[in-house]
């Protein structure tokens, strides 16, 4: 089975995250998306929502039967997506799983724990975000160190299968919403 793990604060969910974790599992041919609900990101400064809150939204708004909403990082108490990438490998022995993350991650995925451990044990799915960037994700630090890893356009539906490291950049339809502008709207 090919899961795709979309991790992150969702502080708070959009239908942006469900419009991304739709075109993953479409483009990629992943099986199932799982919604890794982050008990807090240690490369920012600002706490997110109460973990509950945030799994609670994330469900109302999730209304897919191949996608599903995790605690798993509060279970074991990860702070790192080394961390929990190591658990479920260990717990879940069959699958196959492919982090998804966005373009904006890319950018400063070299300063993640363990990003190197990343990229050599899972296969990583990039996928385009609606903000202006000041650079080209794609030609990040990580991005760089692992060009020889990415898979071509043609090729990223073979990215669920594919022996890491292996990457791939999914430029797809955007819609122009974000936790950050919801918060700033006071909808949070």
């Amino acid at each position: 089975m090919a899961i795709g793990l979309l991790g992150g604060s969702f502080d708070p969910p959009h239908e942006g995250h469900v419009h991304i974790s739709r075109e993953a599992m479409k483009r990629l041919g992943l099986d199932r998306v799982w919604w890794l609900v982050s008990p807090g990101n240690p490369l920012k400064t600002r706490s997110p929502a109460p973990t509950a809150a945030r799994i609670e939204a994330c469900r109302a708004l999730l209304d897919h039967p191949r996608m599903a909403v995790c605690d798993f990082e509060s279970r074991i108490g990860a702070r790192h997506t080394a961390q929990t990438l190591r658990s479920l490998a260990a717990a879940r022995r069959g699958a196959r799983f492919v982090w998804l993350m966005g373009a904006d991650n890319l950018a400063g995925f070299d300063r993640w724990l363990g990003w190197r451990g990343i990229m050599a044990r899972t296969p990583v799915a990039v996928l385009a975000r609606p903000q202006a960037q000041e650079a080209d994700p794609r030609f990040s630090k990580a991005a760089r160190i692992c060009r020889a890893a990415r898979l071509g356009n043609s090729r990223h539906r073979l990215l669920a299968r594919a022996d890491p490291p292996a990457w791939a950049f999914l430029s797809i339809p955007m819609r122009p919403v974000s936790s950050t502008s919801i918060r700033a709207a006071g909808r949070w």
